[in-house]
């Protein structure tokens, strides 16, 4: 990977993703995780201060970026509840079937390439009545911010890490198995307004 992966886009998705709008979204959600904790993406740490010392046995955090585990060195420091890093991509996660109790994915799956084997991932490893928590930007319901949303999304990718802008996030848990319990969406208060329609919620396995 380059100077541009290592260094600035690191630094780009902390300051952006951790934003008072990102951190909102953040303290609804984040908190409802409980047992044994696996976080797809967990970056630089973000959603670290979140969880919950009294429902959350373990946190299990797959990020593949060096540069953004190290980013995430002072939210660790200060995290009550034990940690333990994965370094691989979501496609192949390295746990066994129905092993864990929730997953947390924030803020990632527009930038995982082959996201629908990613979520058959999470599935699997979820055990029976696991929760999947769930916060993503993506497809707009207007036609027209839309349209702009796929146009800007080959030249988007190329610049934020792989980052989809049209993706439908109901639309492909639904696809991957999951049932949707709560859902929450609508445009963030900051941002333009074909990269800041955002879906959170909770979802289990089908």
């Amino acid at each position: 990977m380059g100077f541009y992966e290592n260094h600035i886009l690191p630094r780009a998705i902390h300051l952006v993703c951790g934003t008072e709008s990102f951190r909102r979204i953040r303290a609804r959600w984040v908190p409802q995780a409980s047992g044994r904790v696996l976080e797809i993406g967990a970056g630089s740490g973000l959603n670290f201060p979140f969880y919950a010392s009294d429902r959350v046995e373990r946190v299990l955090a797959l990020e593949p970026s060096a540069a953004l585990r190290r980013k995430a060195r002072p939210e660790v420091e200060h995290l009550a509840v034990p940690l333990e890093w994965i370094d691989c991509g979501a496609e192949d996660i390295p746990l066994g079937d129905a092993s864990v109790d929730t997953v947390v994915v924030t803020y990632t799956l527009c930038s995982i390439e082959e996201d629908l084997r990613a979520l058959a991932e999470m599935r699997r490893v979820l055990r029976p009545g696991g929760a999947l928590i769930f916060s993503e930007h993506g497809a707009a319901p207007q036609a027209r911010v839309l349209r702009w949303q796929r146009r800007l999304t080959p030249v988007w990718r190329r610049v934020a890490g792989g980052c989809h802008l049209d993706r439908d996030t109901s639309e492909r848990l639904q696809t991957a198995g999951f049932t949707l319990e709560q859902v929450e969406s609508g445009y963030l208060s900051r941002g333009p307004r074909w990269a800041s329609y955002n879906t959170a919620g909770r979802a289990r396995p089908s």
